[in-house]
């Protein structure tokens, strides 16, 4: 686990004290400590008392390396601080994002609406369609038996006017 430290006393032989002031949680987030801890090392550290410093922990809390912070702080100010991304920056983008969110999850439940409206008037107009088609049919059979007794009445007249 990796750590921000300060250099809190420097012992007479190179070891020292380091107050671990934040812990890493994940690849871009850290975690300010609570409550105070502090480790010790009999290892020679070049670091004076006041620098911060990088320490990855072991799983037994031993020092496996301590590393000079200033680079790492130095890559924050250049990546966020310089461009003016504050926390409050963070929070207001974090609010946009959320109302973005929200918008398109009301424009994508109105397009779900809409096509279940068009879905249900599509069924409508297909009902209708066949309803149309089985009465023109029902026409066109009724049809075809007015000709056919049309047909027989006039023959029937021609028949009579025969005789």
């Amino acid at each position: 686990m990796q750590y921000l430290a300060k250099v809190q006393k420097k012992a007479f032989l190179g070891g020292a004290e380091l107050l671990l002031l934040a812990q890493r949680q994940d690849e871009t987030a850290w975690e300010l400590l609570s409550s105070e801890r502090i480790v010790e090392t009999s290892n020679l550290i070049a670091f004076q008392e006041g620098h911060l410093v990088l320490v990855a922990l072991d799983g037994l809390n031993q020092i496996e390396r301590v590393e000079d912070a200033t680079p790492w702080v130095l890559a924050l100010v250049e990546q966020y601080l310089a461009y003016g991304v504050t926390p409050q920056a963070l929070e207001q983008e974090i609010e946009r994002a959320e109302r973005w969110r929200q918008s398109l999850t009301l424009k994508s439940q109105e397009v779900d609406r809409r096509a279940l409206e068009t879905a249900a008037r599509r069924d409508e107009i297909q009902e209708l369609e066949r309803k149309l088609k089985l009465e023109q049919e029902q026409l066109e059979v009724r049809r075809a038996e007015l000709e056919a007794l049309e047909a027989r009445l006039n023959a029937a007249q021609e028949g009579s006017e025969q005789n």
